[in-house]
């Protein structure tokens, strides 16, 4: 049986070997990465599907600006492990982020993406047609509103709005200091 739930700290690891699966290393130079680069996902908006404890989907959403002044979530990327398609994993896990962003009171969701698979939870170009994401096909930059005329006039580049991730400390690494003493004789 598959369980949808929140991502927690401790599914990192498998979440990242799941995304270079499905993505490989050029998962990181897709317009959609540039946005979410260096910025922490939307708080409680980042899913995974599991079943008997092995990760077998996940997907995120990420504060970003549609436009001027236009709040909006990002979502992706959203990935299901290549053994385990075609079981629905990943229509639940994009109608589970859809379900939540709602109730959390946001209003709009973008996503650079196949309109044939997205079409069937309502995203599509209508509402991103004066939105731009730099290097990305206009043809697949999707959205869908989850409160009306969340994206009404929305025109201009789509940018990363959320809160930026904490670079790690640097290590520095040192000579340790020896005490030599004198032995005893």
């Amino acid at each position: 049986m598959i369980t949808v739930r929140t991502e927690r700290p401790v599914d990192t690891p498998a979440r990242e070997s799941l995304l270079n699966l499905a993505y490989g290393a050029e998962r990181h130079t897709k317009p959609s990465a540039r946005v979410r680069k260096a910025r922490k996902p939307a708080g409680g908006l980042s899913f995974v599907a599991l079943e008997r404890g092995k990760m077998l989907g996940t997907v995120r959403l990420w504060h970003v600006n549609a436009g001027r002044r236009r709040p909006a979530l990002l979502l992706g990327p959203l990935a299901v492990h290549p053994e385990h398609r075609n079981r629905g994993i990943g229509s639940r896990l994009v109608q589970h982020a859809l379900t939540e962003a709602a109730r959390l009171g946001h209003g709009a969701v973008l996503l650079v993406g196949d309109a044939v698979y997205y079409g069937r939870f309502g995203f599509s170009a209508e509402k991103t047609q004066g939105l731009r994401l730099s290097g990305a096909d206009p043809a697949r930059v999707l959205a869908v509103e989850l409160n009306a005329g969340a994206l009404a006039g929305a025109h201009g580049a789509i940018t990363a709005s959320g809160e930026r991730e904490r670079a790690l400390p640097s290590l520095r690494l040192t000579k340790p200091r020896v005490r030599l003493v004198p032995r005893a004789a």
